[in-house]
């Protein structure tokens, strides 16, 4: 079948974690024989940043990394209904224009054969919900939620037909251990500054604890305002700016520890959803250890597969047992991976697509799944 991603942008994921999961998706439907293609816009935010930030050669770098995934960058001119004619199957990203988004779902109710789904996986359906709100979903066949929480929201507020839990989940032909990588460092945290949703928990759970330990900790990612810099260099923390996240594997081997601090949307509102991050980090088997969510959907083991921390005092105490146990180290490695492997790689997910498409997916759809499945 031929698959068209509508996303804020495939080849940037400087502020764009939702890349990760698209990119792993994609190439799990490509090694089973479909065809996979993304479409972004020409002025994506992310994609600027990532160009103004590291120069063109991110962008080069994104295809070396990623020689099998196809993505088209539209413009004001594009003709979206002829791109999508001859899809089985189009999804579309929520901070698509909204424009567009009604403009796709016409095309559906015009006459489209292909199977359309709405992909949501950010928290503005409650923090901005009426940006959600004002949407034009009634065409679509789906909507695809990554938690149940959203999930519910979505089912509450009447927004679109079918509405579906989608779960992120890590690429673990990427993310997964290297144990032949030499850890130079005790503390790792991969994550962005980002409109003030979590910078007193970032302090709290990150700086402080480092500080006092006195770990030799690491931090990558972007927007970090002068004040969070400062605060990092007055902890003796290094910060390396923006990392690509085909290069997070090889960061997460070089180091003993890292840890989960959520956003509090997602904490407060959202409960059940965590940042792709935790799947990511598991299944490259470096232990984690995690300010508190509520893990509502029990997508995970908590205290087996990774560590809470309710508070800094706890976050310090935790990350000094971790460093100085090798014993509860391998077992946190060892879990996690248990569940990764089990429940939440890419693969888990375009299973659940293809269930999915079986529930809502057009007659062109079912018939290709039903010829597929007897198949195999």
């Amino acid at each position: 079948m031929k698959f068209i991603f509508y996303t804020h942008s495939l080849i940037s994921d400087w502020n764009h974690g939702n890349a990760h999961f698209l990119r792993g998706v994609m190439r799990g439907l490509i090694r089973r024989g479909h065809r996979a293609f993304a479409l972004e816009p020409e002025n994506a935010w992310s994609r600027t940043s990532l160009v103004e930030d590291q120069g063109p050669m991110a962008i080069e770098k994104f295809h070396e990394n990623f020689p099998e995934l196809q993505t088209y960058v539209y413009g004001s001119n594009f003709e979206h209904e002829e791109a999508i004619a001859n899809a089985d199957v189009v999804i579309v990203h929520e901070w698509t224009e909204p424009a567009l988004v009604e403009r796709i779902g016409r095309a559906r109710r015009d006459g489209g054969k292909f199977t359309l789904l709405f992909h949501d996986t950010h928290h503005r359906a409650v923090s901005a919900e009426g940006d959600i709100a004002g949407l034009k979903l009634s065409d679509y066949d789906g909507v695809l939620a990554f938690g149940e929480t959203l999930r519910e929201r979505y089912l509450k507020a009447g927004w679109g037909k079918s509405v579906f839990t989608w779960h992120e989940a890590a690429d673990d032909t990427l993310f997964r251990p290297l144990p032949q990588i030499e850890k130079v460092g005790d503390l790792i945290w991969i994550g962005n500054w980002g409109d003030n949703e979590r910078s007193a928990e970032i302090m709290e759970y990150l700086v402080q604890p480092s500080r006092r330990l006195g770990l030799k900790t690491t931090v990558r990612g972007v927007r970090y305002p002068g004040h969070a810099l400062q605060a990092l260099e007055e902890a003796g923390i290094a910060y390396g700016g923006w990392i690509a996240n085909a290069e997070a594997p090889r960061a997460f081997a070089q180091n003993k520890v890292t840890v989960h601090i959520p956003r509090r949307p997602y904490v407060e509102n959202l409960p059940g959803i965590p940042t792709i991050r935790v799947f990511e980090a598991l299944a490259c088997g470096i232990p984690l250890i995690s300010a508190f969510w509520n893990d509502a959907e029990n997508l995970f083991r908590p205290g087996s597969d990774y560590l809470i921390a309710r508070d800094g005092e706890e976050m310090m105490q935790l990350l000094r047992d971790v460093l100085s146990d090798s014993g509860l180290s391998a077992s946190l490695v060892s879990s996690g991976l248990e569940t990764i492997r089990a429940r939440h790689t890419c693969r888990h997910r375009v299973d659940e697509l293809f269930s999915i498409l079986a529930a809502c997916g057009t007659q062109r759809v079912t018939q290709k799944l039903a010829v597929r499945e007897a198949a195999e």
